[in-house]
């Protein structure tokens, strides 16, 4: 695992927290909870990426 993954998981949550809190604290709740949707699913496709080449170095060590 490369450290730049952990940064960005790291960059993309601090970002996404500091969005939901002004938000909510401004009443634009539903907007809040939007931003931390698109931070999660943007999470979440960082790291399927990563999940693929993992899958694709275990098949290439066991041969399958």
């Amino acid at each position: 695992m490369e450290i730049n993954l952990i940064l960005k998981v790291a960059g993309i949550g601090l970002m996404v927290s500091a969005t939901a809190l002004i938000l909510n604290k401004s009443g634009r709740d539903e907007q809040g909870t939007m931003v931390v949707i698109a931070g999660f699913i943007a999470v979440f496709l960082l790291i399927i990426g990563e999940m693929d080449e993992l899958l694709d170095i275990i098949k290439d060590v066991f041969e399958i």
